[in-house]
């Protein structure tokens, strides 16, 4: 099937890698090592929730301010807007770190995104439903869609919403576990973007 949009994970993806420390998140919020923090995060009550999450805000805002757009991510969102081809985010973060960490990406802005899905929008990745809400909004079927991620979650998400999926690795090894789906594409880094979409 053609791609006629694509959309993006945003850490480690449109961003450079190494922004948020999430071992050092957990550790400030006492949650248990390697355990996902939005699932744990949603395992606690009343004030303990509360409190963790302002925690989280803090510490994502902090790490949006010190975000650098990811090597050819500018280039890659000019390409495509010069194509007419929609482009969105699709993220665990909250919004509000998202629009501080698009401040770097000049000349785009929040507007220039066709849809932008956060973990307040929609249950978090690897759950498909805000890839399914993003491919709504963006009035295109799933399988016209290219979803690029850096993390199995991703990978998880995209496979479940029906859509393409290219899993960028940015020079380290591959998070997928054994028994995860492939994904269709696997890229080191965004520039290979441009021959997926010309030669899908």
């Amino acid at each position: 099937m053609p791609i006629r949009g694509v959309l993006f994970d945003f850490d480690g993806t449109l961003t450079r890698p190494g922004s948020l420390d999430f071992e050092a998140i957990r550790k400030a919020l006492g949650f248990p090592q390697g355990y996902p923090i939005l699932e744990y995060l949603n395992t606690l009550k009343g004030t303990d929730k509360f409190r963790a999450l302002a925690i989280l805000e803090g510490m994502e805002n902090a790490a949006a301010r010190n975000s650098v757009p990811n090597h050819g991510a500018v280039s890659l969102l000019t390409w495509l807007k010069k194509r007419f081809l929609p482009f969105g985010l699709v993220t665990r973060n909250g919004i509000q770190s998202v629009r501080i960490a698009l401040r770097v990406f000049k000349p785009f802005t929040e507007s220039d995104f066709a849809v932008i899905i956060t973990r307040d929008d929609a249950p978090p990745k690897p759950e498909p439903v805000g890839l399914l809400i993003a491919a709504q909004r963006m009035n295109l079927e799933p399988e016209n869609i290219l979803f690029v991620g850096d993390y199995r979650f991703d990978v998880l998400a995209g496979t479940a919403a029906g859509m393409i999926t290219a899993l960028i690795t940015n020079g380290y090894r591959s998070t997928l576990r054994p028994d995860d789906p492939c994904p269709r594409y696997e890229i080191t880094h965004l520039d290979e973007i441009f021959a997926i979409l010309q030669n899908p």
